[in-house]
């Protein structure tokens, strides 16, 4: 077990945002916690995911919305030197010394070193000296270890150095030709962000044959529309056969399924993650070490009979979004407090509904989206019926901009008479998603929506137009 200083009530292995959020909700109810992590405290989303990415973005869509109006013309292109400048602050230089700082206030223990299971309740911490050091836990062991880039197996493309979000988010200089692998999130912001900064020649090659293709199909075909207007070659349909680079700063060639042939600077793969499970020693506790990894309502392991193992955001495939891993990580830390304390009925909060995840791909449009699409609403067999608009009728859209382009999309259930889900597609709409959220989550009777006013002249009125499209 080790001296009294090793052994913790709680033990998180991984420093990424639903790491430090479950350690610091384990704390709030009066354990103690430490938290394990080998990279950088603060993890994927604060320096190569969501945080850089968006700061990249950020320009982009403050000048695509002077473009929509007149007398705001931009004196010339984006400043790509001052945007990787700010970005480099955003992301604190890639020093975490502050993230470890926020979680020693907690007050939670920051272990760095490799995290790994060795046996029930038992952590095995493999420092940067290479001294190994063993954690024990007396309640829980919770994985948040998040995910990895997935690199499809494209002959040469791994030996061609491809990049990656993390390469991609943290690049130093734009590269002037940039083929991007895959139409998902990643590819689209990305695309759009480097496009925009410098990448003059971007070339997108889509399997299927649209952008985002687990959002409405509208919503993809905006985002395509948008990025062509923009410049970008979107090329559905196409796939990299095979990829070469000759030298190491060399450039770089996409053979395609069609023969066609794409020299670029640097290729960037977008094709999906999996759960970051290798050299985790699942296997000592008798869960499957290729991940993800199982778990019930309040992010247990299934697999794991006493209990005591935990695992929430990414690692756990439910949700492969930041804020949803934090919102499991909220559940997680309060049903462990409510175990260790032997609290009377069962721990607070303990089902994590998904139903209402929403989600924002940060592009020019905007894409958000909450709950379910319309073909997941059918095939799930509910009584659907679809509302939609076009946003370019709503008052403020002529206020936005001189030709504003958006649409949004509510599937309601008809027996209920409650939002199943809900698309809006637009300039500027994000801030819109959570009153989506709110009525999918909460299941606000569109009765009662209706007396929900929205401001003119605000692009909320869309709410208006749904409404009364459905007959209220």
């Amino acid at each position: 077990m080790g001296d009294d200083g090793d052994a913790f009530d709680v033990i998180v292995i991984g420093a990424g945002p639903a790491g430090e959020i479950a350690a610091a909700r384990a704390v709030r109810g009066g354990l103690t916690a430490a938290v394990v992590e080998e990279r950088l405290a603060g993890g994927e989303c604060a320096y190569y995911a969501c945080i850089p990415s968006k700061a990249l973005l950020r320009p982009v869509d403050l000048a695509a919305e002077v473009r929509g109006l007149p007398g705001l013309e931009l004196r010339g292109p984006i400043d790509a030197a001052a945007v990787l400048a700010r970005r480099d602050e955003v992301v604190s230089h890639l020093d975490d010394s502050g993230q470890v700082r926020w979680i020693e206030d907690r007050p939670a223990t920051f272990v760095r070193g490799r995290g790994r299971l060795a046996g029930p309740l038992r952590v095995e911490v493999t420092g940067p000296d290479g001294d190994v050091r063993t954690l024990q836990a007396r309640h829980a062991v919770v994985v948040a270890t998040g995910s990895d880039p997935l690199v499809p197996g494209v002959p040469g493309l791994r030996e061609a150095r491809p990049w990656t979000n993390r390469e991609a988010t943290v690049a130093e200089q734009v590269p002037k030709r940039l083929v991007v692998i895959g139409g998902g999130a990643v590819g689209c912001e990305m695309a759009q962000a480097l496009h925009a900064l410098g990448a003059l020649e971007t070339t997108m090659l889509v399997r299927g044959g649209r952008l985002l293709s687990r959002f409405e199909p509208f919503a993809g075909e905006l985002l395509a529309d948008s990025l062509r207007r923009d410049g970008v070659d979107v090329r559905f349909g196409r796939s990299a056969v095979r990829v070469e680079r000759a030298f190491l700063d060399g450039p770089v060639t996409a053979h395609l399924d069609d023969g066609v042939q794409i020299e670029a600077d640097e290729v960037m793969v977008a094709t999906g993650r999996r759960a970051a499970v290798v050299d985790l020693g699942l296997e000592t506790v008798g869960v499957p070490a290729d991940g993800p990894i199982e778990v019930d309502a309040t992010m247990r392991a299934t697999a794991v009979p006493d209990g005591w193992l935990y695992a929430v955001g990414d690692v756990n495939g439910l949700n492969l979004l930041t804020h949803m891993g934090k919102y499991q990580s909220r559940l997680c830390g309060d049903a462990i407090v409510a175990r260790a304390r032997d609290l009377p009925g069962e721990p607070a909060r303990d089902t994590a509904d998904h139903a209402g995840a929403p989600q924002v791909i940060f592009t020019d449009p905007q894409v958000c989206a909450v709950g379910l699409t319309e073909s997941q609403a059918r095939e799930a067999g509910l009584p659907v019926r679809v509302v939609e608009d076009d946003l370019a009728t709503v008052s403020a859209a002529r206020l936005q901009a001189d030709d504003y382009r958006g649409r949004v999309k509510i599937i309601v259930d008809e027996e209920r008479r409650v939002l199943l889900g809900a698309t809006i597609v637009g300039p500027a709409v994000l801030d819109h998603l959570h009153a989506a959220t709110i009525a999918v989550t909460a299941e606000v009777p569109l009765d009662r929506l209706w007396h929900a006013v929205p401001v003119f002249p605000t692009m909320s009125e869309f709410w208006l137009h749904l409404l009364e499209a459905y007959g209220l």
